[in-house]
């Protein structure tokens, strides 16, 4: 018998701690677990440019775990050489499949019941366990595709 814990555990775990006892938004929750997940270290510029990217400062524009992963398919995508162009075209794709899965890449639609005053904070939690499931195999196909 193993006592090995699934990836599907291990993201549940981390985006709880990150939601709930560092209080960060879905965008710097993503951008950080990805990176440990693929091993890249960030700089703090580049967590502080998350700050203001879930919903766009909570409008409600693109949804900051789409934003998030924006970031991260450049930052990954240059540290394994990729042409521009080719990180240009894996971001479009990634858009295109993530609005395919999940039906919008807009905050206000994906987010369970918008940005009411009373709302209880990160109301994404499970959303963002899924996505983050969906993107490792998405950066997963992106790192093992051609460089040029």
């Amino acid at each position: 018998m193993t006592n090995q814990i699934s990836q599907k555990e291990i993201i549940s775990e981390k985006v709880k701690e990150y939601y709930w006892k560092y209080d960060l938004n879905c965008a710097t929750t993503k951008i950080k677990l990805l990176s440990e997940m693929f091993s890249i270290n960030l700089s703090e510029q580049v967590i502080s440019a998350a700050i203001g990217m879930h919903g766009a400062g909570k409008y409600g524009a693109q949804c900051g775990l789409v934003e998030g992963t924006l970031m991260f398919l450049g930052i990954i995508g240059k540290e394994y050489s990729f042409q521009e162009k080719t990180i240009v075209d894996h971001c479009r794709e990634y858009a295109k499949q993530f609005e395919n899965k999940f039906q919008s890449l807009l905050c206000s639609a994906l987010r369970p019941e918008g940005f009411k005053k009373n709302n209880p904070q990160h109301l994404c939690e499970n959303l963002t366990c899924r996505a983050i499931e969906f993107n490792i195999d998405f950066v997963l196909q992106f790192i093992n595709t051609k460089r040029y």
